[in-house]
């Protein structure tokens, strides 16, 4: 019996086959694989809640946006935002509103837990939320606008500010009745504030409630009213899902505290100075210019006086004085109290809001701890470049230093403890590194050598 040999073309058409059926099983787990989470849970009856328990920034925008994106990404039921703030910067405060107006998803505040507030921005975003709800023993209200300064403004610039918002309070909350709307007004126009019965009875929060789950039970059937129309919420048997602050918005959240923008302010500033004061190591420098660049964050959030920031620097001034001077501490001593009157009124102005007043026990210590640290450091840099034995006046004397690098005619040279520019004296000259140099005189900041064979007149020390 003869045995034939494969054919090639069926080995061919089954590895064609083969390679089909791998292409096919490859780009459907590729599909599958890459499809957005919210696919799988589109079913799902999900309320995600996210929590702003402190002063409205520009982070908390970010992450008022995150949750949203997120909730519609997912198909959510509702978004809940727990809120405990005493206000903030409005320019946030009307972007987190922005954000919910155009939310395709319920975004509903919660003012909690017992003892919370939705003060100043916070009544705007408790009004702009589809609705919102009160814990026991909280308060809203007290929003009249000021200066981003934390200053009262002019008659004319606050009577602009309140009608805008107060206009934005009617377009949002107009369905809520007359009486909640003049509370709301009240709370612009007179800092009025109420506990979580009053703006109940006003209609102006949809209810009290003790915990998450007696909110959903109350969200239940009830109608939110959104841009594309009204929505039935059933969030009865609903799963919640916290949605965690990202590192970024923490790091926001964290720059526009007073305490630590006073921190990095001081630090920065001592940092670059100390640079200044011993050139070269780079380090000081470049904490100092990251240092400053956060501060420079917080500051732009922050209602600062901005003539605090002038006093501070002042007070720098002289701690270097009194290093150079050698008043032995007075300059110091009024560079320290300088420097603490600067930081207070920086942060702790009459009208900047208490909740973002820099702490006075940190601005002493610091104050004291800075003008002994600044003059202990430039004291021991001033000290080492007197050492070194650097003296502006002896550099047309002829004295002895080493070459770094080759001088083609061209190169470099340790001088009295520093590093010059430096050219041969003559220009077809060659002199290689570590030679030793003599001096000849400075250009500019260039040194003029020649070797110190070739030197006449009595031998000097190196510097």
């Amino acid at each position: 019996m003869v045995k034939k040999a494969p054919s090639k073309f069926g080995y061919n058409e089954s590895m064609k086959r083969f390679n089909l059926f791998f292409l096919s099983v490859w780009l459907a787990g590729l599909v599958f694989i890459s499809l957005p989470p919210a696919f799988a849970q589109t079913q799902e009856n999900v309320v995600l809640i996210m929590t702003i328990d402190d002063t409205i920034t520009p982070a908390s925008a970010l992450y008022l946006e995150r949750a949203i994106q997120t909730a519609e990404d997912r198909q959510a039921t509702a978004l809940i935002l727990q809120l405990d703030t005493p206000g903030g910067d409005l320019g946030a405060t009307f972007d987190m509103a922005e954000a919910m107006r155009n939310s395709s998803v319920p975004v509903i505040v919660y003012v909690a837990p017992r003892g919370a507030m939705a003060g100043s921005a916070g009544l705007l975003i408790a009004l702009a939320a589809h609705g919102n709800y009160m814990a026991p023993e909280t308060a809203i209200g007290a929003a009249s606008p000021v200066g981003t300064q934390g200053e009262d403004l002019n008659k004319t610039m606050k009577s602009k500010v309140a009608n805008i918002t107060k206009a934005s309070i009617r377009s949002w909350a107009s369905w809520r009745g007359e009486a909640a709307i003049d509370l709301a007004e009240a709370a612009i126009d007179e800092a009025h504030a109420v506990s979580a019965e009053e703006a109940l009875h006003a209609n102006l929060t949809d209810g009290i409630v003790d915990s998450l789950s007696d909110l959903l039970a109350a969200l239940d059937g009830r109608t939110a009213h959104m841009k594309l129309g009204d929505l039935t919420l059933h969030t009865a048997h609903a799963l919640t899902e916290p949605l965690q602050i990202r590192l970024i918005e923490k790091l926001l959240g964290v720059l526009v505290n007073p305490n630590i923008v006073f921190i990095l302010l001081t630090i920065g500033v001592q940092a670059i100075l100390i640079e200044l004061s011993a050139p070269g190591g780079w380090a000081a420098g470049t904490v100092g210019v990251i240092s400053l660049a956060l501060a420079a964050y917080g500051l732009g959030v922050l209602p600062v006086n901005w003539a605090g920031l002038v006093i501070m620097a002042v007070s720098f001034v002289l701690f270097v004085l009194d290093v150079k001077a050698a008043t032995h501490g007075a300059l110091t001593t009024a560079g320290i109290i300088t420097f603490i009157i600067g930081a207070l009124i920086l942060f702790n102005s009459a009208r900047t809001p208490a909740y973002q007043h820099v702490s006075v026990p940190l601005v002493v210590a610091v104050g004291i701890l800075i003008g002994a640290s600044f003059g202990v450091i430039v004291g021991f840099a001033v000290k080492m470049l007197k050492e070194s034995g650097y003296d502006s006046l002896t550099l047309q004397t002829g004295g002895i230093g080493r070459a770094v690098t080759a001088l083609e005619p061209v190169g470099q040279v340790r001088y009295q403890g520093q590093i010059w520019t430096a050219e041969a004296r003559q220009l077809d000259d060659k002199i290689a590194a570590g030679e030793t140099v003599r001096v000849l005189r400075r250009e500019g900041l260039r040194l003029i050598v020649q070797r110190e064979a070739e030197a006449t007149g009595p031998p000097r020390r190196e510097a």
